[in-house]
């Protein structure tokens, strides 16, 4: 007797939230189609996924800030005959600095990867998901999300994006046998904060750091039980809470500060 294994698709798999993400769909019996750009990584990660939890993984080697990337990634997991069940959009990336002066074209393929692969590759797995009537959709933002953020003011309007775009598909979607959760995690051990040269900003102060592990357990179960918006930690729930309490202007004087570099 041959038993199923479901089959979750992660981007951005190779390090941080992505990569726990892997092995938390692992343990919980789903097979994985890994694609990050370090192709050494993802080998590392299936190799490990195997051997821990004898899952099996498909790598594809893919750069996501190519527009023709989820094209070329939606042919491959067609030609290799698989089904996903699972769709993380994962991938992502910060730019860190007063907008006038960071440099335009990182800021172009930040919205590229963080916005417009997202929704094309979305827009390719949510139709094969709703011919078959069923699947889900899990989207990687941020707390960033809930207020304009100085010194990263187009990362933080890409998350919003994000949210907005998986809340209006998740309510399209109600009733056809596919949801989209979106997990919004606060500041995160990972490698985010060093690609983004903000390693000595307020905001990573240990306080409020969590580990990619957590972020990465609640956002397959706010996932499984069919959550629109899933926020991991108690502090980043209450903060982005009090934001509907509080004129606007404060919670972004708050960022900015939290944003600023310590002394």
């Amino acid at each position: 007797m041959t038993t199923h294994h479901p089959t979750a698709l992660i981007t951005g798999a190779s390090s941080g939230i992505g990569s726990e993400l892997a092995h938390v769909f692992a343990e919980h019996g789903y097979n994985l189609v890994l694609v990050a750009r370090r192709e050494s990584k993802l080998q590392q990660l299936a190799s490990d996924l195997q051997s821990k939890h004898r899952t099996t993984s498909w790598i594809f080697p893919i750069d996501l800030f190519n527009p023709n990337s989820p094209d070329e990634l939606h042919k491959k997991i067609t030609v290799n005959g698989l089904t996903v069940d699972v769709l993380v959009n994962n991938a992502g990336i910060g730019t860190y600095g007063k907008f006038t002066e960071t440099d335009l074209e990182c800021e172009l393929q930040l919205m590229q990867l963080n916005i417009v692969t997202l929704t094309h590759l979305t827009k390719l797995i949510a139709r094969d998901m709703l011919s078959r009537g069923s699947g889900k959709i899990l989207n990687v933002a941020s707390t960033a999300a809930f207020q304009p953020g100085p010194l990263m003011a187009v990362y933080y309007a890409s998350k919003a994006y994000v949210v907005s775009f998986s809340n209006a598909l998740a309510a399209e979607l109600n009733g056809t046998g596919v949801s989209v959760t979106v997990l919004c995690p606060g500041p995160t051990a990972t490698e985010f904060q060093e690609k983004a040269k903000m390693n000595n900003v307020r905001l990573f102060s240990r306080i409020l750091v969590m580990d990619a592990r957590a972020v990465a357990e609640a956002g397959f179960h706010g996932l499984m039980k069919g959550k629109m918006i899933v926020i991991p930690g108690i502090i980043n729930k209450t903060l982005v809470q009090i934001q509907r309490f509080v004129p606007r202007k404060f919670p972004i004087l708050v960022a900015k500060f939290l944003q600023e570099g310590r002394q």
